[in-house]
């Protein structure tokens, strides 16, 4: 199982300059676990840049993977998690998320630069 941050399913999906680099990450979706915070930040992002219908295409694609509810206990994780590593909130969320479900974070965000169970896709 792997996660892959709001920016890898943005470079993915919008065939941004990493897409290649995160394209084989996304070839077993069902092996994706995707935090509600990421469904977020994907949707509005597209929609903000681009429009609904690819907004809605994309929140579609997501759900196909496993979607991770943020709960008490988890907000409660990344809320420690963050006061740790300096991060902000919804960073520590997928972080917390990644840490609890026991994946990888697959990104591009230098706030999880150096953090453990992170790949990190450096941006040319």
């Amino acid at each position: 199982m792997i996660l892959i941050d709001s920016c890898g399913w943005i470079e993915f999906l919008a065939d941004g300059a990493l897409s290649s680099a995160y394209e084989p990450f996304f070839e077993q979706i069902e092996d994706i676990v995707t935090p509600t915070i990421v469904v977020y930040e994907v949707y509005k992002k597209i929609k903000r840049e681009r429009n609904e219908e690819d907004a809605m295409l994309a929140a579609a694609l997501m759900q196909t993977t496993k979607i991770k509810s943020l709960t008490n206990s988890l907000a409660l994780f990344a809320a420690d998690l963050s006061l740790q590593h300096s991060i902000p909130m919804a960073d520590a969320c997928v972080y917390a998320t990644a840490l609890s479900e026991r994946c990888r974070i697959i990104t591009s965000d230098h706030h999880f630069s150096g953090l453990d169970n992170v790949i990190f896709i450096k941006k040319n």
